[in-house]
């Protein structure tokens, strides 16, 4: 592998300006606050102009990250210590939409065009594919999480939800109870599993495990487009809602809501992720930005991108960082934090 260009933000002031001016769509960023850093790796093969569309990131457990290539049918393992990156083709007509990595290791992925789930073994980047029966010919495959019994769940826009057993290959989809729209998708702590459907407007509760059965829960905002959904250490569950702008946080333990808005005039909160201090990172297209809301003191904090139309994706992290893809610009972002 070959070392890849990094673009550092640094707490102080941008590093690199030089070489920050020479990068197409380049724009001016404010300097983040002290304790953190932005650092931008390039998704894209060296030299290669094909777009990549790096958008669902998660971290694969020995210090690389997982993300999805979209728009070229890959999956991409990022090696932060260099820069480099090990791509991995997925197959005829691959869309790949989200990935997280398993309780056994390997890269789980909702593969939207070949309308299957694939997984990525995380030593050889061997590609097992199990596609939907025919009766869901077009699932428009978004989200998956493990449960506690190493069950695999995952939703899809087009009015699906399902799981795989990776032990037998058992495959089952259901109709999702309202149709179109089911999106994000968590476990608690607890062991729970819920999704959120954005054309639905509402969070469920896949509340029986064994029979998949669903209960509907009504977020108090209508029409809020619930697009993702985290968990926090409380089990408590937080919402990025794509119409209303804001990010919303469910407590299954008392059935309570609260809610607030992004900053700015048209907020979009597109992706939620909580990290392990229970701070909460959002992604917000309209203000090209990376939102982190603190629920202690309910202040916000923005980390703009330097270029335009970054669009970051379903973000993840580990302890002291947050990352995101940039599907916009083809890049891949962190956010280091507590420096």
């Amino acid at each position: 592998m070959r070392r890849r260009d990094l673009l550092t933000l640094t707490g102080a002031a941008l590093a690199a300006p030089a070489l920050l001016k020479t990068q197409p769509g380049a724009a001016a960023t404010p300097s983040p606050p002290p304790g953190y850093r932005v650092t931008w790796f390039d998704a894209r093969q060296p030299g290669s102009t094909e777009r990549v569309g790096s958008r669902d990131i998660t971290a694969a457990g020995d210090g690389t990250f997982w993300f999805c290539g979209q728009r070229n049918g890959t999956l991409n393992r990022l090696n932060p210590r260099d820069g480099s990156i090990h791509e991995v083709k997925l197959g005829p007509g691959a869309r790949p939409h989200g990935v997280i990595t398993g309780p056994d290791g390997a890269a789980w992925v909702t593969e939207g065009g070949q309308n299957a789930i694939a997984r990525v073994d995380p030593k050889d980047h061997r590609v097992q594919v199990w596609k939907l029966p025919d009766r869901f010919a077009n699932g428009n495959l978004n989200t998956g999480v493990f449960d506690s019994h190493g069950t695999y769940w995952f939703t899809g826009q087009n009015g699906i939800y399902g799981r795989f057993k990776p032990a037998s290959e058992q495959l089952d989809v259901w109709e999702a109870p309202r149709g179109r729209g089911a999106y994000g998708i968590t476990r608690t702590p607890q062991g729970t599993i819920w999704y959120v459907s954005l054309a639905g407007n509402h969070l469920a509760q896949i509340e029986d495990l064994d029979t998949a059965r669903v209960r509907i829960v009504e977020p108090p905002t209508p029409n809020q487009g619930a697009r993702r959904v985290w968990t926090d250490s409380a089990g408590r569950l937080w919402i990025s809602e794509w119409n209303s702008g804001n990010v919303s946080v469910h407590d299954p333990r008392d059935g309570s809501w609260k809610a607030w808005r992004l900053p700015g005039e048209r907020p979009r909160a597109y992706s939620v992720y909580v990290d392990p201090s229970d701070k909460v990172w959002l992604t917000d297209f309209p203000a090209n930005a990376i939102v982190r809301f603190d629920p202690a003191d309910e202040s916000f904090l923005s980390f703009p991108s330097n270029r335009p139309g970054a669009n970051v994706r379903q973000m993840d992290g580990v302890a002291g960082e947050a990352w995101g893809g940039e599907s916009g610009t083809d890049r891949i972002v962190r956010i280091e934090y507590g420096l």
